[in-house]
């Protein structure tokens, strides 16, 4: 190789080193939308959108090395209801995680959770600047709140409880939160908010379903392009694990999480069930989720 091409080559790799070992971890899409709120500066939301998109997918939020490829795919949705003054914004903010299924095309929802306290200040071209030791604005709290929650669930699917220490972390923003003038915070403004959410998956009487967590996508989910059988009966026992915190916590907030990420997934898993495990797993999610039991039982024993 003549040196020219060398050093070029050089140049080429260490630029796509340098890439890969900056990639973040988010791979965040963004919407900002206010479809109910008449003549809305649609320039404000455009900016803010790109603001936040930005703060997702460039800040380093782990010590971890992802590659391009292994970014968490997620996304934000913000729904703006009221704009009170030029820099003061209401509405929900929807967030969802989808996790990759071994050896397939298919995508796991493994998040999905309508926020509906999201009252918040935004500057145009103010940049967003997280500060981990400080909480300093709703926006930015409310997003690295979500940010650390995503990595939670993320990595509660690969490795056993190993989303703990981001859990931890956005249950310090719900600690430093505590004293702003934002709802959504705070203990006794709701049972199903942010701080019910980390204080659910921290607990120890949520263990079974962080347990479940693990078993049901990397123990059922990705067996299943290879061992459909296999991989169906891990499924089922993981949801048993549920029944622990069903038992103990009727109506958990946590449970309802899964249940709102999961159910059409878990009828799609057991069609193909035969009917003794079909007939367990209806039994079991019509126990721990009774909102879709029927639901359950009409979409399962119409595939008998």
């Amino acid at each position: 190789m003549n040196k020219p091409v060398k050093y070029c080559f050089v140049l080429c790799l260490m630029f796509f080193l340098l890439k890969v070992s900056s990639a973040q971890e988010l791979q965040c899409s963004v919407s900002v939308v206010s479809p109910s709120v008449q003549g809305t500066n649609k320039q404000v939301l455009e900016t803010m959108q790109s603001a936040i998109l930005e703060f997702m997918n460039g800040q380093k939020w782990t010590d971890n090395v992802f590659s391009p490829e292994e970014r968490i795919q997620c996304s934000i949705m913000i729904n703006i209801k009221e704009i009170s003054s030029v820099d003061d914004f209401s509405g929900t903010i929807q967030v969802q995680v989808r996790r990759p299924v071994y050896n397939s095309a298919y995508s796991s929802v493994i998040f999905n959770y309508l926020d509906q306290d999201f009252d918040f200040s935004y500057v145009e071209f103010q940049p967003l600047i997280y500060n981990p030791n400080s909480f300093d604005s709703n926006l930015v709290g409310v997003l690295a709140f979500y940010a650390n929650v995503i990595l939670a669930f993320d990595y509660d699917s690969f490795s056993k409880m190993g989303g703990t220490k981001y859990m931890e972390k956005a249950e310090d923003i719900v600690n430093q939160a505590q004293n702003s003038s934002e709802k959504g915070w705070r203990s006794y403004e709701s049972t199903r908010n942010r701080y019910w959410l980390v204080e659910n998956y921290l607990n120890e009487y949520h263990r079974p379903l962080r347990e479940c967590m693990y078993q049901y996508h990397r123990l059922g989910l990705d067996k299943m392009s290879d061992k459909p059988e296999a991989g169906r009966k891990e499924v089922l026992s993981a949801i048993e694990r549920l029944q622990k915190v069903h038992r103990s916590k009727p109506g958990s907030f946590a449970v309802q999480v899964f249940f709102d990420a999961k159910s059409e997934e878990l009828i799609n898993i057991f069609s193909e069930s035969f009917s003794m495990e079909k007939g367990r797993a209806i039994e079991i999610l019509s126990e721990v989720d009774p909102a879709n039991a029927t639901k359950y039982s009409n979409s399962l024993l119409d595939n008998q």
